[in-house]
């Protein structure tokens, strides 16, 4: 098999922004195979192989899939990794910051070039998981956008009044959403009128996380943000998994009228999930709710286990839910994006740089089986994930040894020592921001 590692501008790191950036040899979605080229943060032009000259950076990319980047519109940053022994007991505020800043590189890696963190407020927390986690993404600024949700405790009732002046104080310490968990509070339908009211204020998106396995609660959910107008998420909505049919689809129905964006986690449901369902993602489509998808919880006390990868989302959504691999793409790319405000990315000219390059040659593919990926933010290579897979000689019984992979093993990237199998997953020295390299790659260089 002919060495396929992607060739690396200007040596192995990302490095400042070239000017110009061509990314060459890369497989589209629509099966051409074309030039990319990347001016500063947008893509400029797309063209048949060498007609696009460049004096900037060459990044070869035969053997690649060009998709726009994913978003992962759903990530409990506060807690994720509690459940790692490395991070048992990191609930100072500098633990938090860490393990989020750690979390979001592990989620970048995968491709997603914007975060929005869902970040309780609450008189239990105060407002240091929420400083920690704006902390993180400062700090993350040029490798991935990251947004944060302030999301409310009880807003009704006897701690109401208190739970409403934090969240004030959560919006003026920088929150970018509103955000609550209505089916906590004892009066579910006031937590979100407070909420959205807050948000109206203040002209910022509203996100609640909500089981929604109530209809009648769920059609009050819909009144409400028809009025309020575009930029209200509800999830991750399991509940409506467990009613029945017409009942969903009727809900559906209302949520799609008022265009009410539904973010599901096809894993399951989150630590602010009473349930484990997933959402019916086919019901919702069909209904024409805008469907979005995310991860939800990554390996913290109620879900130790947990990847953060937007394309194992979509895989799933196309696996366990009936969607075909592009409309589960779409859910945690061009609908995810969208539900965070932000711009559309298309492999165009005048597109945002916003990109991910998987091995593979078509999108069921590379949800199937995406191992080696390269990470496009604001124009600039920002991650980097390798895998090396090696077989046996069928021949000789033994490994091959120091001899030519293509006699009788069989690699996707050469350079790395040999062995009956093996990947590129070991942890090397620290790494951006101090925290430990999320993946080493052998020859060609690391992030």
């Amino acid at each position: 098999m002919p060495d396929s590692r992607p060739r690396w501008p200007g040596g192995s790191t990302a490095g400042p922004a070239p000017s110009t950036l061509l990314l060459s040899g890369v497989r589209l979605s629509d099966g051409r195979t074309a030039d990319v080229l990347i001016g500063g943060r947008r893509i400029e032009a797309v063209g048949a192989p060498g007609s696009l000259g460049t004096q900037g950076a060459r990044l070869d990319l035969r053997g690649y899939l060009l998709l726009p980047a994913p978003a992962e519109p759903h990530a409990h940053s506060d807690t994720a990794l509690t459940a790692s022994p490395e991070h048992s007991g990191a609930h100072t505020a500098d633990g938090i910051r860490r393990r989020a800043t750690e979390a979001a590189l592990l989620q970048l890696s995968h491709g997603a070039t914007a975060l929005r963190a869902q970040v309780r407020v609450t008189t239990g927390t105060g407002l240091a998981p929420l400083d920690a986690v704006l902390e993180a993404g400062r700090s993350l600024r040029g490798l991935m956008d990251l947004t944060v949700v302030a999301v409310a405790g009880p807003l009704t009732g006897r701690a109401g009044a208190d739970g409403l002046a934090l969240l004030r104080d959560a919006v003026d310490r920088g929150a970018d959403v509103v955000g609550g968990r209505p089916d906590l509070d004892p009066d579910p339908g006031g937590h979100a009128e407070a909420v959205l009211g807050l948000a109206a204020g203040h002209g910022l998106p509203v996100d609640l996380h909500t089981d929604a396995d109530d209809p009648a609660l769920l059609a009050r959910f819909a009144a409400m943000a028809g009025e309020f107008g575009a930029g209200v998420s509800l999830g991750p909505c399991g509940g409506l998994s467990r009613l029945p049919e017409d009942t969903a689809a009727a809900a559906a129905g209302r949520l799609a009228a008022a265009g009410v964006t539904v973010v599901c986690l096809p894993q399951g449901g989150c630590a602010g999930s009473r349930l484990r369902n997933a959402a019916p993602a086919g019901l919702l489509r069909a209904a024409g709710v805008r469907l979005a998808a995310g991860s939800g919880a990554l390996r913290d006390a109620a879900r130790p286990v947990g990847r953060g990868d937007p394309l194992e989302a979509a895989y799933l959504l196309a696996a366990q839910h009936g969607l075909d691999a592009a409309a589960a793409y779409e859910a945690v790319s061009a609908t995810a994006r969208a539900a965070m405000g932000l711009p559309g990315v298309r492999v165009e000219a005048g597109s945002p740089a916003e990109l991910l390059a998987v091995r593979g040659d078509d999108l069921p593919g590379a949800l199937s089986l995406a191992y080696s990926r390269i990470v496009v933010h604001r124009g600039r290579v920002v991650a980097r994930t390798g895998a090396v897979r090696e077989y046996r000689d069928p021949g000789t019984g033994s490994a091959h040894g120091g001899r030519d992979p293509g006699s009788g093993a069989v690699r996707e990237n050469r350079g790395l020592g040999s062995g009956a199998v093996r990947d590129a997953s070991a942890r090397g020295p620290a790494g951006v921001l101090g925290l430990p390299r999320q993946g080493r790659t052998g020859p060609g260089g690391e992030l």
